[in-house]
């Protein structure tokens, strides 16, 4: 897609919000959250009144504000009116431990802080070491609440203008930053141009979904993934179509309650909640009316066949599996609605390029595994701070997934592994070595070393392998351990499996060589 046409000025906020009222889609329903019914009229005047209340507060171009938000309105109002007055938001992992945000807010050196208050009240303790931070800018259960000494969210917001200006940002401008996380177990600051949105929906959006202003998307994965602020905001917002926010977790129960309550058309999961979904139905007998849906997006790791044909089997509607990337910010390949390889993450997106290399940086003929690499415009300018990392990921035009594939002779694309120890469970990405680092902290343990291994639907999950100081194993020591994890990081990153070991492989220097753990799994399951 050419942007050279948008002119000399683009900003996202009047792409993706003012240019769906000035399109008559203004009495049109943008949001659907609980009871609520948003039109873009009123989206539009939330965004301007939260970009009005920023910039009373001080907030100029390419002042950081991170967002710790739910998934309700509120995140929409604050991303976009930040983005509106060339402010850059950065949306985080609602559900970390305190010592992360910690980390988010002094790395990116944010000036303001946006965040929901029950996630405020668990990390209050930290707020003496938040060394840039100047505002602290609380969103209340409800309106009437107050905030403490705090800035309240809502009542600042409904105080300001409903008319603002956009700020003179051009394309190349930053808009936003998402973190990633990295081998190093420290997360990557990811940083997105103004344009890059309005490249992920023309081409993955628009030519892979088809969405249109007739559409409504549900999407289980929360807004601060990339994959969820697509299918969950910009898409239908480019669109003029509707979107269905559910702030609770996505567990099957609500994702069910959610499509028969809103209808939506198009449902973006991830395969191990498909997964839950057809357990769920198979455990409880429950039937659920998923008539609505014309197509279902799967991301995050690779989807199981036997999901995708049993899904089909029940709902009759096609689940698309793609890979897309943080650093791509969407979808880059993917199936097609009638087109779809059960077990492939399908072909190329229109608009971009990929390619398979080896170590050399040849690219491979097909049916030989590589390196994946891809080009396409809404690849991020780069991490922050991270000069290294930088020069090995973004060569040029081309960026360095870290995922090992092989291309058939028909073009679909196989997912063969990861280049590094990075595991994705649950479609979120874990460090081996902040795992390992927890496990350390515990009084029994000696040596840890976590590696993925796969569940019987060849699903991601992290196994653990433990050296103990003087005691003997059990399951007792193994529930202990699981549970010890559990509490001191997010939840989703416990190891579901524990293996005592008497001695971890190493190499010369006394570095782990998670590879030798990785061939043992395999030896095992071979016997």
């Amino acid at each position: 897609m050419d942007l050279r046409g948008l002119g000399l000025l683009y900003n996202a906020a009047v792409r993706f919000i003012d240019e769906s009222v000035e399109k008559g889609f203004g009495d049109k329903i943008a949001i659907c959250y609980r009871d609520e019914l948003i039109h873009y009229n009123e989206l539009q005047e939330k965004v301007n009144q939260t970009g009005n209340m920023l910039r009373e507060l001080g907030y100029k171009l390419e002042d950081r504000l991170l967002m710790v938000c739910h998934d309700t309105p509120e995140f929409i109002y604050s991303f976009f009116g930040a983005i509106k007055i060339g402010a850059v938001p950065i949306p985080v992992n609602t559900m970390m431990k305190p010592s992360d945000y910690e980390y988010f807010l002094n790395n990116s050196r944010a000036k303001g802080l946006i965040i929901h208050e029950d996630i405020w009240e668990k990390i209050e303790v930290y707020k003496e070491r938040f060394c840039f931070l100047k505002d602290i800018i609380i969103i209340p259960d409800s309106e009437s609440e107050q905030s403490g000494t705090h800035l309240n969210f809502l009542q600042l917001m409904n105080r300001a203008s409903k008319k603002l200006d956009a700020a003179m940002t051009n394309k190349d401008d930053q808009a936003f930053w998402l973190f990633s996380s990295g081998s190093t177990g420290n997360p990557k600051g990811v940083i997105h141009l103004q344009h890059d949105m309005e490249y992920a929906f023309s081409t993955y959006a628009k030519k892979i979904l088809h969405i249109s202003e007739e559409d409504r998307c549900l999407s289980a994965s929360k807004l601060f993934f990339a994959y969820g602020l697509g299918g969950g905001m910009y898409f239908p917002l480019g669109a003029g179509a509707s979107t269905v926010l559910v702030k609770e977790r996505a567990t099957p129960e609500a994702m069910f309650q959610a499509i028969e309550t809103y209808k939506p058309t198009i449902f973006f999961g991830v395969p191990t909640l498909y997964g839950a979904m057809i357990d769920y139905v198979s455990r409880t007998g429950k039937q659920f009316d998923l008539s609505s849906l014309r197509v279902c997006v799967s991301a995050g790791e690779a989807l199981p066949k036997a999901f995708y044909r049993k899904w089909k089997e029940m709902y009759n509607v096609d689940i698309l599996d793609g890979i897309g990337s943080t650093e791509a910010l969407h979808i880059f390949l993917s199936n097609r609605i009638g087109d779809v390889k059960a077990g492939s993450s399908g072909k190329v997106v229109p608009g971009y390029e990929a390619k398979i290399v080896d170590e050399m940086g040849r690219e491979l003929p097909p049916n030989e595994m590589g390196d994946l690499l891809i080009r396409g415009d809404s690849i991020a300018h780069g991490y922050w701070n991270l000069h290294e990392q930088n020069k090995k990921k973004f060569v040029g035009e081309w960026l360095h997934t870290g995922d090992k594939y092989y291309k058939d002779e028909e073009g679909y694309f196989w997912y063969c592994g990861r280049s590094d120890d990075m595991l994705k469970v649950g479609g979120i990405w874990v460090s081996p070595v902040e795992v390992e680092n927890c496990l350390l902290q515990h009084e029994n343990v000696l040596e840890a070393a976590v590696v993925s291994v796969q569940n019987e639907n060849n699903l991601v999950i992290p196994k653990a392998y433990v050296v103990l100081k003087d005691r003997t194993p059990s399951k007792e020591m193994e529930d202990e351990l699981k549970n010890f994890v559990k509490q001191q990081l997010a939840h989703y990153k416990y190891p579901r499996i524990i293996e005592f070991i008497d001695e971890l492989p190493k190499t010369a220097t006394g570095k782990i060589q998670r590879f030798k753990l990785r061939e043992l799994l395999k030896s095992n399951s071979a016997q």
